[in-house]
């Protein structure tokens, strides 16, 4: 299966960006290399770009798609939360631009072997971005006690019936193994009363829910969307895209915290904190896909812009 992937609001992320010729561009989620071959298309003829994936089948994908720009990328599999590693692989401590594109592509969506869709019940239960991690949706959901899986629901999904469904499948992998999706959304939709099946798939949570367990997607994030901030050239720009509540709330705060200067009691006559801002929000509000880009790509209905801007 071929590895595709909509780049979501691409001119509004290379708006964001300002991309600019000469400038050093780090693409920490580089999935098919959408985002990346306009970074360095719009960056010619010198402009470069560091990029990191874990998905092997990603790599692969934006490494075809970029070899028309041979000798100015560099693509490392890493954790774009393992930026540090990638810096230093291509010897680089500042850069001009920093991108972070959190979807889930087609191509996982789509190829059933990956795990990903509650919408191919032959596929396993696997979820894994790095194929080569040893945690699965099925270790999961088999081996995990039954309050640990309610927890994973509750705060990765913000599922309101996660208690049953633990239960339910606790119950269920007693009897048998579970081992794909089927299974799965089988003792979802068992677990949810029918009138709050109504707006849209019932295991749509529970799926987002185990694919960020399965991943650690929120693990760090605060702490790096921080530190790629600070590892920007002054006037540098980071562009966050984020597709469910739970990230954009972290890289808000975050944004807002390295916006303020001095967090001192105002009675104090001085300030005696130390704080300055560090960036501008660009963005006071996030952006969305126009109404012309939710009809052909409908992922991107749910997705956010961020940008902030280093001072």
């Amino acid at each position: 299966m071929e590895f595709s992937h909509l780049p979501v609001m691409l001119e509004e992320c290379m708006e964001g960006l300002n991309v600019k010729d000469g400038g050093i561009y780090y693409d920490g989620t580089v999935g098919g290399g959408g985002h990346s071959y306009e970074i360095l298309k719009r960056s010619s003829p010198s402009g470069r770009l560091i990029a990191t994936d874990l998905d092997d089948d990603a790599i692969a994908a934006a490494t075809e798609r970029l070899k028309k720009f041979d000798g100015r990328f560099q693509i490392f599999k890493a954790n774009y939360k393992d930026y540090q590693t990638a810096f230093d692989g291509a010897g680089i401590d500042k850069v001009d631009g920093v991108l972070l594109d959190f979807g889930v592509s087609s191509y996982q969506l789509d190829c059933e072997e990956r795990g990903f869709s509650y919408m191919k019940p032959n596929s396993p239960l696997d979820m894994r971005m790095d194929a080569s991690s040893p945690l699965t949706a099925e270790v999961i959901l088999n081996e995990y006690g039954e309050k640990q899986i309610a927890q994973i629901l509750k705060e990765y999904g913000e599922e309101r019936f996660a208690n049953v469904i633990a239960a339910n499948l606790i119950k269920a992998r007693a009897v048998k193994r579970l081992t794909t999706c089927g299974e799965f959304v089988e003792i979802i939709e068992r677990s949810i009363p029918k009138k709050f099946q109504q707006n849209g798939p019932a295991a749509r949570k529970s799926f987002q829910a185990v694919r960020i367990a399965v991943n650690g997607e929120l693990d760090r994030l605060y702490e790096c969307v921080v530190g790629l901030t600070r590892r920007l050239k002054k006037g540098g720009r980071i562009a966050i895209l984020t597709f469910h509540s739970l990230e954009d709330r972290i890289v808000k705060r975050a944004f807002k915290e390295m916006e303020l200067d001095c967090i001192c009691d105002k009675s104090l006559p001085v300030c005696v904190c130390g704080k300055k801002k560090e960036i501008e929000i660009i963005t006071k509000k996030p952006t969305v896909a126009t109404v012309k880009e939710m009809a052909i790509n409908s992922r991107s209905k749910c997705a956010k812009l961020r940008i902030a801007e280093k001072i």
